[in-house]
């Protein structure tokens, strides 16, 4: 059955999102002969019926490799989403869309969750380099940031050695600490920090200086952007929320070395990966998880699998409702955490 397919990607950037686009695209055109629209920058560009047409062609082919996205993206505030369902749907009827399909995080498919209950046929890709979406093993751009992540601990194991120092290396993770907890456990640092679990930082210090008067000659702990200290331990600077509701962070990495310079004397250095975790291009891994998560989505539009999100279970794709995949985060369990603390110190 031919229809009009409607995309859009909301959110964060994240390395793998172009090919999902090229995914649906293609295959709804190949398999069912259906043509696609996009429309820019996420739901900005669905309020404001800003509208492109997808080719099948040369252009979509090469999108696999392409860091960021093509149809752009922009973050919108919850409550105008919500004020703006109408108008949604006002759009998707006069472009005749059939099925919606919104690739984003918690925010974009909480959404899309939103819109099936209105009644909107939408199926979802769950895509965040933080990988936090519940109810999938992993989201496509997390191999990517992970991999970066990784690259830039073990570039700083050799300076940290050389100088005899205690190197914070910050990386993304408001929310879940799954790119601290893999990235330190693959290069080897002595101490990650991660948001489900408050630090202490009498007890960094110990670990720090029993190191240095083992022999040791550095230090590397990786803090999650979204890490806290356990209450009385450390004040931390206050940063507010933005405009979207979302906690302003203070930079907990600079704030956590100037503490431990202060207290054990030990000259510190701190390194912010910052958004250099999100760009360039996808891994090996997030073309193809990317890929397959479009075509799996390209068919349960068709199939008239609506109000669903594709996720990876094991090795295969199958589909959940959108309402259960955006009812919790999916955090970093204290099983996995106690893993890596075996390294620690």
């Amino acid at each position: 059955m031919s229809l009009r397919i409607g995309i859009l990607t909301g959110g964060g950037d994240c390395p793998g999102l172009n090919a999902v686009i090229r995914a649906v695209v293609r295959t709804s055109e190949a398999r069912y002969g259906s043509s696609v629209v996009g429309f820019q920058d996420g739901w900005r560009g669905l309020l404001e019926n800003r509208r492109v047409h997808l080719a099948n062609d040369d252009r979509n082919d090469r999108l696999l490799t392409k860091g960021g996205t093509t149809l752009g993206t922009a973050r919108t505030h919850p409550d105008r989403l919500r004020e703006g369902l109408d108008q949604i749907k006002e759009t998707l009827d006069e472009n005749g869309i059939d099925v919606l399909i919104p690739i984003g995080g918690e925010g974009t498919l909480t959404a899309a969750s939103w819109l099936s209950d209105e009644g909107v046929p939408v199926v979802g890709v769950p895509k965040t380099i933080d990988n936090d979406i519940d109810c999938t093993d992993v989201t496509f751009g997390f191999d990517t940031a992970l991999t970066i992540a990784t690259d830039a601990i073990d570039r700083l194991h050799s300076t940290a050695e050389s100088h005899q120092r205690v190197m914070l290396v910050e990386v993304m993770g408001r929310h879940a600490g799954w790119i601290a907890l893999n990235s330190g456990i693959a290069a080897g640092a002595h101490m990650i920090l991660i948001p489900e679990v408050p630090f202490d930082v009498e007890e960094l210090c110990r670990l720090i200086k029993r190191r240095f008067q083992h022999g040791h000659s550095s230090f590397i702990c990786v803090v999650a952007e979204g890490a806290k200290p356990a209450e009385g331990t450390m004040e931390l600077r206050v940063g507010g929320v933005d405009e979207f509701g979302h906690e302003r962070f203070t930079g907990v990495a600079h704030q956590l070395g100037v503490e431990i310079e202060k207290r054990i004397r030990k000259e510190v250095r701190t390194t912010v990966l910052g958004h250099v975790q999100r760009g360039g291009k996808p891994t090996a891994y997030d073309r193809v998880l990317a890929t397959r998560f479009g075509v799996n989505a390209a068919d349960a539009a068709h199939a008239g699998e609506w109000g669903k999100m594709v996720s990876l279970q094991g090795q295969e794709i199958g589909l959940v409702a959108l309402s259960e995949a955006v009812s919790q985060l999916k955090r970093v369990p204290s099983a996995r955490y106690e893993d890596a603390a075996a390294f620690f110190g």
